[in-house]
Parts: C-alpha cells; sequence; structure tokens
C-alpha cells in the first residue's frame, strides 16, 4: 500500500474518534450535564476502549486492509446511526434513570468506536515493511495524533459553530466510509456498505428536518404548551429544560420566576434609567417590553439571540447582546452596573461548575455599583436542606453577607430560588442568642 494512502488512513481514524467523543460529550449535556462528573468518565471509557482496541489489534496477523475496513465502515454506521440527536434523545427518555441510559450510551455507541478504530494503527503498520519497527510506528502515531487534533479543533471551533452538531456528525460518518472505500473498494459489496452507511447517517441527522435548533453549545426549541387564562404561551427550552415562557397577551405573561425578578429589579427596587447586567440569556424576556432600563445580555452562545428572536420573542431583543463565557467577562469588563442577573444553566438543574465557586461570585460582585444588587436564580430543592444547596447558599454569602432567599415553589422537588444580594453588605461573624447569654435586645439597639 502506498505510504501517503497509509497515513491518510490513519489521519481519517484520529480525526474521526476524537471527534466522536467532541459529538459525545455534546450530545450528553441535555440530559447529564457538563459537570467534571460526567466528562472525567466519558474521556476515561473512551480512552480505555482504545487501550483495548490497540491490544485487539496487534493480534491481528492477516487480512490487514480487510480488517480495517470493515471496522471503518461498521464505525461509520455506529457514529452515523448513535450519535444522531434522535437517538441519543430517545434513549435518555426512555431509559430510567439516566445513568442506565448513560451507560447504555457509552457502552454501545462510544465505546465500540473507539475498540474499532484504535485498531487501525497496530494493523497497518504490519504493511510498513520497508521501514523500521520505531519509525513506522512513530509516523503513523504522528498522523493519527494530528487528525485527532485537527478533528477536535475543527468539529468543535467550525463545524458545530456554523453548521451545528448533526452536521458534525455526517463529517465523521462521511470520511469513515470513504476510508472503508481506499482500503477495500473493490466490488460491490464495499461501495454498498459505504453507501449504506452514508445514507442512514444523513436520513437520521437531517430529515425530515428537525425542529430542534443544535448548536455547538446547547439544543433549543420552541414549543406552544398549554396554559390556562394565557393567550398562545409559548415555551423556549434549552437543552430540554424551560428557560423561559412567553405569550400574546396584553400585558405578556412570563415564566414565575422571571415575572419575580422584574417585581424586584422594577417594584421593589424601583430602578429607572440603570444598567442591568443579565449572565445567561435564556429567551431575553427580562428585557421583553421593558424600557425603563439598560441590559446588557452574556452569553456564550452567539446562536441564541437569533433564535430567540425568530422563533420565541417575534421581534427584536431589548438591549445589547454580548458573546462570551459569564465568568470571563465579569473578571475583564471595566463596566459596572446597578443590577446583575446571574441565571446560567447548562441544562435543568446544572450550573457550570466554574459558575458557583466563590471566586466567581467575588468577580460578580466586582462589577456592581456601590449601590448594586445581585439577583441570582438557582434551582434547588425546595426545602433547601441538599448538601448542593446549603453549600451554594453558604458560598454566595461567604461573599455577600447576609442575602435574601425567595423559595417559588415550597411543595415541589425542585424549585427555583431568588437569591438577593447587595453590594453594601458584607460577611460578618455571628453569635448565636442563648438563655445563658441572649445579646438580642442588645443588637436591635445597635440596629436602628
Amino acid at each position: 500500500m502506498p505510504r501517503h494512502l497509509l497515513y491518510l488512513i490513519v489521519f481519517i481514524e484520529g480525526f474521526c474518534s476524537l471527534g466522536a467523543e467532541v459529538i459525545a460529550l455534546r450530545r450528553l449535556v441535555p440530559h447529564v450535564g457538563s459537570s467534571i462528573v460526567v466528562t472525567a468518565p466519558t474521556i476515561g471509557f473512551f480512552l480505555l476502549a482504545l487501550a483495548l482496541g490497540y491490544a485487539s489489534g496487534a493480534r491481528v496477523s492477516e487480512r490487514f486492509t480487510a480488517v480495517v475496513a470493515r471496522n471503518f465502515v461498521v464505525s461509520a454506521l455506529l457514529v452515523g446511526l448513535g450519535l444522531a440527536r434522535v437517538t441519543v434523545d430517545g434513549m435518555f427518555a426512555h431509559l430510567q434513570p439516566a445513568g442506565v441510559a448513560y451507560l447504555l450510551f457509552i457502552g454501545g455507541v462510544l465505546c465500540p468506536v473507539a475498540w474499532l478504530l484504535g485498531q487501525t494503527v497496530p494493523v497497518l503498520t504490519n504493511l510498513m515493511k520497508h521501514m523500521r519497527t520505531g519509525e513506522a510506528s512513530g509516523y503513523a502515531l504522528y498522523w493519527s495524533t494530528l487528525g485527532s487534533f485537527l478533528g477536535s479543533v475543527s468539529l468543535a471551533l467550525l463545524v458545530m459553530q456554523w453548521l451545528g452538531v448533526s452536521a458534525a456528525v455526517l463529517v465523521c460518518a462521511s470520511l469513515l466510509a470513504v476510508g472503508s472505500l481506499l482500503l477495500g473498494g473493490v466490488g460491490w459489496r464495499p461501495w454498498a456498505a459505504a453507501l449504506a452507511a452514508g445514507l442512514g447517517a444523513l436520513g437520521i441527522n437531517l430529515f425530515p428536518p428537525s425542529q430542534v435548533a443544535d448548536t455547538a453549545y446547547a439544543d433549543y426549541t420552541v414549543e406552544a404548551v398549554n396554559l390556562p387564562d394565557h393567550t398562545d404561551p409559548r415555551a423556549f427550552f434549552v437543552n430540554n429544560s424551560l428557560a423561559s415562557l412567553v405569550d400574546d397577551s396584553e400585558p405578556p405573561r412570563y415564566a414565575r420566576y422571571v415575572q419575580h425578578l422584574r417585581r424586584i429589579l422594577l417594584e421593589d427596587l424601583a430602578l429607572r434609567d440603570k444598567a442591568v447586567l443579565v449572565l445567561g440569556a435564556g429567551g431575553f424576556t427580562l428585557s421583553h417590553r421593558e424600557p425603563s432600563n439598560r441590559y446588557t445580555y452574556v452569553d456564550i452562545d452567539p446562536k441564541i439571540r437569533g433564535i430567540a428572536e425568530a422563533r420565541f420573542l417575534k421581534t427584536p431583543i431589548r438591549g445589547e447582546f454580548i458573546v462570551d463565557d459569564a465568568r470571563r467577562y465579569v473578571r475583564a469588563t471595566a463596566e459596572r452596573y446597578d443590577a446583575v442577573v446571574v441565571d446560567v444553566f447548562s441544562s435543568h438543574t446544572s450550573i457550570p461548575g466554574h459558575l458557583v465557586t466563590r471566586e466567581f461570585w467575588q468577580d460578580a460582585r466586582r462589577v456592581l455599583a456601590p449601590e448594586g444588587v445581585l439577583l441570582a436564580n438557582l434551582i434547588l430543592d425546595g426545602k433547601l436542606e441538599t448538601p448542593y444547596a446549603r453549600n451554594l447558599l453558604a458560598t454566595i454569602e461567604s461573599v455577600f453577607g447576609r442575602c435574601g432567599v425567595d423559595v417559588l415553589h415550597r411543595g415541589k422537588p425542585l424549585s427555583n430560588v431568588i437569591v438577593s444580594c447587595h453590594a453594601s453588605s458584607r460577611p460578618a461573624d455571628v453569635t448565636p442568642y442563648s438563655d445563658e447569654r441572649n445579646g438580642a435586645d442588645v443588637d436591635l439597639a445597635r440596629s436602628r
């Protein structure tokens, strides 16, 4: 086999193997989030399957090109069908708890792809007889790793950004199908297998056209919902979770937590002609038909604005939109705001891990004006008794001092919890009152 063809095959292997991992991590976000406890096991299982593929490929002693060609066409089917949005959504919709669907997805789709493609380099180095063993394996690994680098970068930063996740799936499935033809394209069977893999991937990913807009960061859908006393209500779903709500009433009605936030800003605080920073765009409903203040939205996904304007609000957003990571923005900006609203979620209950730490809340406090207020929308248990709820609230109050906490749905297992903190307050030591040492009257007098 010509050397350049061998290098092309191992390049495709590297490109598509790591590409499949990147796509898999993105497909998991709407269902299990993107926290380290999800990404680390996923990467670990992928590497384990890859290692087992290396060992399996080392035992192949004949029909080298035929074995790799077969692996490529099977991988094309697994990638094209198994990484399709409808397949992943179906797994998590019908298999509960979510951990069962996760294991099926990893064990039935991602790991088999890694195992099959992992065999490529050890198998094909048997054909490099004109080279030293070290030279053959070194160059093969070079082209495979180069493919991995370009696959992860180009799919995440170019294909997913401009064309969506389904397009990235089609790119990987198509490359694997082409690779199988380059290795064993004589006769009708290889062509039939490659064509079946390609058409299957095309059909399940693009036809019929999906109502879901999938970007590099999230899946977005807008659906009509049935709500009493509402006029044509529609919901904006981000990663299968309700992010916002609006209807055509006069005045429009919004999700309960948005109405609560608007009441705090416009009625309780009576903000007029003030600068309001909103971290996490949601459906842009906080400023919808609200001309009293100046709103700045920060969201990491550049496409969310166009989707919200075209399908959800059906009108241009009110305010400025900045594409940036929330933490990076509050760390770098020189602007100061009279109110900061934190409403950042990657799925229904999952706040990105770097946006719950003490350092993030310190940066968020830094951008507040001296008399500014921070409002955070959290989704916690209604009783606020889980470790996550207690520790998250304690983290915020370690920066701001005592904050107001409004639980909007006390009778439900999960509730929107609105935390209100003032820039003027400071953390302070506390002394519990007891019968032996009761300083309540003195403290009350000092507080007046």
